[in-house]
């Protein structure tokens, strides 16, 4: 029986699930402006015990990988990779925007949020979830000019952008969870999707430059 526990921090609307043989049981959205590291696991124990279930019981554990909040990309995915690997399990580190995507139903999704400073993160997708072009940051106005016609949007919120849009979920951790099924992997290969640079790297210069 494969057992999933799937964490998304990677913005203020983080959640968690968990997800049995390709079907989520329970999906719990979580709010936290200031961070998940404080109240992540006190909500996944309670998430387990609601259902019965053991540390030592799950097979995997899934993270979204970003692009979203640096610090809370690195917050899920160290969750996810400690977990995985106090318990022996496996782990996989999904895209934030290809599960949004797997809320489409058009031939091509175009998923997107906002990234702050004038800019979304956007894709592309085929509607078996591949991607077709990498994850950028932009402007949501060129980004939306480069899609194919007929592309679907997705996104949240699409009120500040005046489109028309598939509104998402905010909590995503039950897409994450069931695109994990088949991505299960040695959680020493987890990374995050960050898309943009920190400011530290955008603002770091060489010494004397």
């Amino acid at each position: 029986m494969t057992r999933i526990v799937a964490i998304d921090t990677a913005s203020e609307f983080g959640s968690i699930a968990l997800a049995e043989e390709g079907r989520v049981l329970e999906e719990v959205l979580l709010h936290s402006p200031d961070g998940f590291a404080h109240l992540l696991f006190p909500h996944l124990e309670r998430l387990l015990k609601r259902h019965q279930w053991r540390w030592e019981q799950v097979t995997g554990f899934a993270a979204g990988a970003g692009p979203g909040s640096f610090t809370g990309v690195r917050v899920g995915l160290a969750a996810a990779k400690g977990l995985a690997e106090a318990s022996g399990a496996l782990a996989a580190a999904i895209s934030n925007l290809q599960a949004m995507a797997s809320f489409g139903a058009a031939a091509l999704r175009a998923p997107f949020f906002d990234a702050r400073r004038g800019e979304i993160y956007g894709a592309l997708y085929d509607d078996h979830l591949e991607p077709l072009g990498p994850e950028v940051v932009a402007k949501f106005s060129v980004w939306q000019a480069s899609l194919p016609a007929g592309a679907e949007l997705l996104t949240p919120d699409p009120a500040p952008f005046g489109v028309r849009a598939t509104v998402t979920p905010r909590a995503l951790a039950g897409a994450i969870a069931l695109l994990a099924f088949d991505r299960l992997e040695d959680p020493a290969r987890l990374d995050a999707n960050y898309v943009r640079r920190s400011d530290a790297e955008l603002h770091w210069r060489e010494p004397g430059a």
